[in-house]
């Protein structure tokens, strides 16, 4: 059974054919209403931090990042009810100033926020903050515009996810732990499941007033930066951020057991993933069904799930996909080597090489490469069973 009030099991769905601002934001303020109003989210001088996604220095079009036309018609919904707007992220890499004056340059959230006057985050600075009540992580490094917020709205991107196999709203608050830190959770919670379970953790600890899903053009293949863009024409919002992936993921055709987070989430009851019980306001479900989004090529094998770990780490050393080279489009430009959480990657004249004893398998290397120069294989064989 579900935890909370009758309004955690509320999930606004809404179709929006395009980036023209006047669509993105009538159905913003759509979805409002759909959920009760904005009034009772937004009060007269509150402060607000949209943690949007913006992982990397991608443009709009590529659909790695939170759109910015979504994130200005948003920040205007906002400020019509009388907040104060904040947009923070810390991105994949350093959590640097001047990384952060690229990623906002290019991904056309620095314009929106002139547009409309909304803050854009500079303070680099993160506090080490408890979380007794977390099932496999008791602590976390919390940037501090996410604890300065009276209410925290978290504005994922649809996307798939080399590692977890799918990001959305849970994943997405993964990025109020700063730059320098996100390396260490990784290696130190290298099982997938685990790391899943922490980030449940961390969206137990940050407790998002409210998710809202770019789902209008999201990104399908090897997400969540070396996929292709794909149009799915779908705003999703709920007090819930687990319901917020539930829907999201069974509208590109994904089961939650799939996807660990989601799994994680209806095990310790945070969730439900029955649609029949979820009360799905706004739009018929049926009409966003996607039965041939791709999926990554580095996606979980389930039949290894039930075994013992000591077994599954054995398998996996001989069926997990591998990061690959492409050494024809790799520039040299040391992300992946300086990213990489265990230290497995060193460069050799001027180019990457992996030693897998030590890879985790976290592919932070093609989540990170600015070219698309990293692809995730598994062996010959394993592709061709997994046909």
């Amino acid at each position: 059974m579900l935890k909370g009030n009758e309004d955690m099991s509320v999930v606004s769905l809404l179709h929006c054919e395009g980036y023209e601002y006047e669509k993105v934001k009538s159905a913003i303020d759509s979805t409002f209403i759909n959920l009760g109003g904005i009034q009772k989210f937004i009060k007269p001088g509150m402060k607000v931090l949209l943690k949007i996604n913006l992982l990397m220095k991608k443009k709009p079009e590529e659909a790695t990042t939170t759109h910015p036309v979504f994130v200005e018609a948003l920040v205007r919904a906002i400020q019509e009810a009388g907040g104060i707007v904040t947009i923070a992220d810390s991105p994949g890499g350093p959590y640097t100033t001047r990384a952060l004056e690229n990623i906002y340059a290019v991904s056309g959230i620095g314009q929106a926020a002139k547009k409309t006057g909304a803050l854009l985050n500079y303070d680099l600075t993160y506090k080490e903050v408890p979380f007794p009540d977390g099932k496999i992580t008791r602590s976390f490094a919390v940037i501090t515009p996410a604890l300065e917020a009276d209410l925290i709205i978290s504005v994922p991107k649809l996307k798939t996810h080399g590692m977890t196999l799918f990001t959305g709203a849970v994943k997405n608050l993964f990025g109020i732990i700063p730059g320098i830190h996100k390396a260490e959770y990784h290696f130190r919670m290298e099982d997938k499941k685990d790391f899943c379970n922490m980030l449940v953790d961390l969206c137990e600890f940050v407790k998002p007033a409210l998710s809202l899903m770019d789902g209008i053009i999201g990104m399908e293949g090897n997400g969540p930066s070396a996929g292709n863009p794909r149009k799915i024409g779908a705003v999703i919002a709920s007090t819930n951020p687990y319901l917020v992936d539930v829907v999201a993921a069974k509208m590109i055709g994904l089961k939650p057991s799939d996807v660990y987070t989601i799994a994680n989430s209806v095990e310790r009851g945070l969730c439900i993933s029955d649609l029949s019980k979820i009360n799905i306001v706004g739009e018929d479900m049926r009409a966003f069904l996607i039965n041939d989004f791709k999926l990554p090529t580095g996606r979980s094998l389930s039949f290894l799930d039930g075994m013992p770990k000591f077994i599954q780490k054995s398998i996996n050393r001989w069926v997990s996909p591998n990061p690959l080279f492409i050494y024809d489009v790799c520039v040299g430009c040391r992300d992946c080597e300086m990213n990489c959480p265990p230290k497995a990657i060193k460069m050799k004249g001027q180019k990457p090489y992996v030693d897998l004893n030590k890879c985790i398998k976290c592919f932070c290397c093609q989540e990170l490469c600015p070219k698309k120069a990293v692809e995730i294989k598994r062996p010959w064989w394993m592709e061709k069973f997994l046909q």
